[in-house]
C-alpha cells in the first residue's frame, strides 16, 4: 500500500463537507401576479446586513449598515463573531447598503471558486489514487 499525501485527504474531506449540490428543479409556470411589474421595496439602511458564504461560523464574514447620531451611515464588517469591526464611512443610505451587496457578492464569488478548486484536487487526488491501486 502507498502512501499519500495527507493533503489529498484533508482536500477531500473538505470539499466533500462542502460538495452540496442543489437538486434539479423544473421551471414553475409564471403566474398572473408574477407578470406584473413590482415596484421595488425600499430597504432601511439602519441594520441592513449580510453574512458571507462558507462552514464555520468562526471564519464567517458579517456586514451591517449603522447609522450614527448626525444621520450618517457606516458600514461595519466583522469576521466571526469576536472580532472587532472594521468600519467603513461615512457614506448615504444606498451607498451602505451597495457597498454590503457588493461585499458579500465579492465572497459568495471567492468561495464559490475556492470550493471548485478543493474539489477539483479531491477528484485528481481520488483518481491517482485509483490509477495506482489504492482504495
Amino acid at each position: 500500500m502507498s502512501q499519500s499525501d495527507p493533503t489529498d485527504h484533508a482536500l477531500a474531506a473538505i470539499a466533500s463537507i462542502l460538495d452540496h449540490p442543489e437538486p434539479h428543479r423544473e421551471p414553475e409556470e409564471k403566474t398572473a401576479v408574477e407578470e406584473k411589474p413590482v415596484a421595488p421595496v425600499a430597504v432601511e439602511a439602519d441594520g441592513y446586513s449580510k453574512i458571507g458564504p462558507g462552514p464555520m461560523t468562526a471564519l464567517r464574514f458579517k456586514w451591517t449598515v449603522r447609522r450614527d447620531d448626525e444621520g450618517e451611515y457606516y458600514v461595519h464588517e466583522t469576521i466571526g463573531q469576536s472580532s472587532a469591526p472594521v468600519v467603513t464611512g461615512p457614506m448615504p443610505a444606498d451607498a451602505a447598503i451597495r457597498l454590503v451587496d457588493d461585499r458579500a457578492s465579492e465572497a459568495r464569488q471567492r468561495f464559490e471558486q475556492l470550493r471548485s478548486e478543493m474539489a477539483g484536487r479531491a477528484a485528481a487526488a481520488n483518481l491517482v489514487r485509483r490509477d495506482s491501486g489504492e482504495m
